[in-house]
């Protein structure tokens, strides 16, 4: 499975403000670059952060491109993944509505019970992992259920732990025109951080994008 992390960054490197409330990062040429990469994957993902904070539909908003994938036998949206590690989704959240397949990803510390109403919602629920999620066995999962690309969108915490697994094949960062700050903003990626075996980068693309530059990188 392909996996490209995809994420809009403040010029600080900061993903929102320090009340992880969702910032306009991103100018419009960059929304529409972020929608055609949706709807070249067959899979968008997120951590549950990212869901409980903006509850985000992870759908492709142009009707030409739904279209399109329609046309070539795929489904009018990608499916929808989260990593769960303790069920935190809500059964009315977005990401879990009828106009895509849904994955969660989760632990054995899940509660069995939350597991039975998410998938009475609709999800998929895949346990793998003590008390995180075992990110490379789920995929392993995704891939058998013909997830061949992966769009990750954040936040942090799951980034970090993609890129700690080696699970990362491409980084795709927009850095836009303004400072958050905050010690306590998230960042590209949180987790722990590393302290030696730092992932490697290529610089593959650079372009202006709005008023920021959208940044490429492969995965060494």
């Amino acid at each position: 499975m392909h996996v490209v992390v995809n994420a809009a960054m403040s010029a600080d490197g900061k993903l929102s403000s320090r009340e992880r409330e969702q910032v306009a990062i991103s100018g419009d040429a960059d929304f529409e670059r972020v929608d055609e990469l949706r709807a070249d994957s067959d899979a968008v993902m997120v951590g549950v952060g990212t869901v409980v904070a903006d509850d985000p539909a992870l759908t492709v908003k142009s009707g030409e491109l739904r279209a399109e994938r329609e046309a070539r036998g795929d489904p009018a949206n990608p499916a929808r993944v989260v990593a769960d590690s303790r069920i935190r989704t809500p059964a009315d959240a977005a990401v879990l509505d009828d106009r895509a397949a849904s994955y969660i990803l989760t632990s054995e510390a899940a509660p069995p019970g939350f597991v039975s109403q998410l998938e009475e919602a609709g999800a998929t629920v895949y346990v793998a992992g003590e008390t995180r999620v075992d990110l490379g066995t789920t995929f392993e999962r995704l891939a058998a259920d013909g997830v061949d690309q992966l769009m990750v969108e954040g936040g942090g915490e799951l980034i970090f732990g993609l890129f700690a697994e080696g699970l990362v094949d491409e980084l795709s960062v927009y850095v836009g025109p303004l400072v958050l700050g905050g010690r306590e903003a998230p960042t590209l990626a949180d987790g722990d951080g590393f302290v030696e075996d730092y992932p490697a980068l290529s610089l593959s693309g650079v372009d202006r994008l709005d008023e920021g530059v959208l940044l490429e990188y492969d995965v060494d």
